[in-house]
């Protein structure tokens, strides 16, 4: 029987020396061990009254049910991983907690880590990962090479990457339509008459932005009208580089009268920029971002769903969990054009 707490409250003493088992529970319940198995695990079979002696022990007691070793009894851990670029990204947020909710229907705990878009970091965290037994792994990749997790998906871990293609390597994989996103708001721009459109972005080696820098290309040779490689910046997203690409493209002599910005962390950065000039630039960003609807102009966005990003790859990944056999697959989900007012601001000089 537990202790009695002294103070009289009837409530039980904490325990420190370990924690209580079902012994523990049919003990004080005074009933048999799989009468206690059979509540615990919701089954038929128990009368009323003895449930409810066994779920009163179990109260009192604390008793909780030791889920790992019924995982373990499945070939299982009950666990998956996702590793992201960065956890503090707005844009991961979303897709980070679909895959939780996933997990959470599918009885499993999701470890997360953030790759700080380092390839050997990404490595150590997917490897660690591995060595904890994780049953499967979500992968935003960082680097371009995945055939060191081949030994790992041989051994039955199953993998799904999301957002970027592996590098060397055959596995499941769901993607947003960059290059189509791209290519209609850059299009969009265009259909409001402007001529001179310049693109800024992320690191050209991600695969994202490449395939924006792709689209936008595509919109230009679709309206026939020319790039040149001074309307084209793509590096890192910090807010010094990004600022100063963004002042040298809409000042100076025959100046783009047009922006179209490759994330959400571009945008930000390029809204700030605009909001110095005394004359207006139509402006198109690729992700929606909190509050864009409220400023002023409102931008318009080429938007995404990466909370169904995450739903779609940790579909995938228990799919694969649960036996399926069929050959990798790629999902390749919809971008969507939302018009605002500030890509539809017309060419300041009428052209």
């Amino acid at each position: 029987m537990a202790e009695i707490a002294p103070s009289g409250t009837g409530l039980p003493a904490p325990r420190y020396g370990g924690r209580p088992t079902m012994k523990d529970v049919a003990a004080r319940a005074e009933v048999g061990l799989k009468t206690v198995s059979r509540v615990v695990n919701g089954e038929p079979g128990v009368s009323p009254d003895t449930e409810r002696r066994v779920r009163d022990a179990i109260t009192a007691l604390g008793f909780r049910r030791n889920d790992s070793a019924r995982v373990l009894r499945k070939g299982r851990t009950g666990s998956v991983g996702l590793v992201l670029e960065d956890l503090a990204d707005p844009f991961y947020a979303p897709l980070s907690r679909a895959v939780e909710e996933v997990a959470r229907i599918h009885g499993a705990l999701l470890i997360n880590g953030s790759s700080a878009e380092d390839p050997a970091r990404e490595r150590e965290l997917v490897l660690a990962l591995c060595a904890r037994r994780v049953d499967g792994l979500v992968i935003v990749p960082a680097g371009e090479d995945h055939r060191y997790l081949e030994p790992e998906l041989a051994a039955g871990v199953a993998t799904v990457f999301v957002d970027r293609p592996p590098g060397s390597l055959a596995a499941d994989l769901v993607l947003t339509d960059s290059f189509g996103g791209a290519r209609s708001g850059v299009a969009h721009l265009v259909a409001h008459g402007h001529r001179r459109i310049g693109i800024i972005g992320d690191h050209p080696g991600i695969h994202t932005a490449a395939e924006r820098l792709r689209g936008y290309r595509a919109a230009m040779a679709d309206a026939e009208l020319p790039v040149r490689e001074s309307w084209v910046a793509l590096g890192d997203t910090a807010p010094e580089r990004v600022a100063a690409d963004a002042t040298r493209m809409v000042t100076g002599e025959r100046p783009v009268t047009a922006l179209f910005t490759g994330n959400n962390r571009v945008t930000v950065t390029v809204v700030r920029v605009l909001a110095q000039l005394a004359r207006p630039v139509a402006l198109v960003g690729f992700d929606d971002f909190e509050l864009a609807d409220l400023l002023s102009p409102p931008v318009t966005v080429v938007a995404q769903d990466p909370g169904r990003l995450g739903r779609d790859a940790a579909a995938l990944l228990f799919r694969r969990l649960d036996g399926a056999g069929e050959p990798p697959r790629r999902v390749t989900l919809p971008t969507r054009l939302v018009p605002r007012g500030s890509g539809e601001l017309p060419p300041y000089d009428g052209e």
